[in-house]
């Protein structure tokens, strides 16, 4: 039997073992830049983008849900895993000060998976289709990903550690809520933590920019 000893390979090892089970559960994912040291690689030649990013400038078509396929990608390289929105599911980000407190006014029927990257972001997996709430889309630190965005999923690592689950698929039987069990939480947790203070908001000129992460 060999065994895996180096960090690196160790990381690679987990990196494919969970792009692989994402996709045997339907859940397509696309190969992101690998990670050297404090900053992420590519093979995109002259790519400026040191940050977490999709490995290939076809991204979206690198994207699959077959686990032959992904097993294969991953075994070239460590690549990041991610997530494309707006197929099987949307992504609400939030700061931890909303998506924390949220997670415990959510009824057991009612969660669904939800990731934090290590800078503190949750990430609340929903069905895709519907937009924000205006109380969350008014806010500059709430982002919704849909079609033609993408999200680092777990076991991905930043330089400031891994991203990982608060509440893992398995848990919860691979089920994606409705979106407006989560944006209800996300409002109530929002009017709890601000009272009678407005929280800070969108200036208006730039309410319709589109927030979706791109490559």
């Amino acid at each position: 039997m060999r065994w895996l000893t180096h960090p690196r390979q160790l990381q690679r090892a987990l990196l494919r073992r969970a792009a692989v089970e994402y996709a045997r559960n339907a859940w397509p994912v696309a190969p992101g830049a690998y990670a050297v040291g404090d900053r992420f690689m590519c093979d995109r030649i002259g790519c400026p983008i040191h940050t977490c990013h999709p490995a290939f400038e076809d991204w979206q078509h690198a994207a699959s849900a077959n686990p032959g396929q992904v097993a294969t990608q991953w075994s070239r390289r460590g690549h990041s895993v991610l997530f494309p929105t707006g197929a099987a599911f949307d992504v609400i980000e939030a700061p931890a000060s909303l998506g924390e407190p949220a997670v415990a006014r959510l009824a057991p029927s009612d969660r669904g998976p939800v990731a934090v990257t290590p800078t503190g972001r949750w990430m609340y997996l929903v069905l895709p289709g519907d937009g924000l709430r205006p109380e969350l889309a008014e806010r500059l630190d709430v982002v919704l990903h849909s079609e033609g965005s993408w999200v680092p999923a777990p076991p991905t690592r930043y330089p400031e550690g891994l991203v990982r689950w608060r509440i893992s698929p398995a848990a919860v039987g691979w089920k994606v809520p409705y979106t407006y069990r989560i944006q209800r939480a996300l409002v109530e947790a929002q009017g709890e933590l601000f009272g009678h203070r407005a929280p800070l908001r969108r200036p208006a000129h730039v309410a319709g920019v589109a927030r979706a992460r791109r490559a």
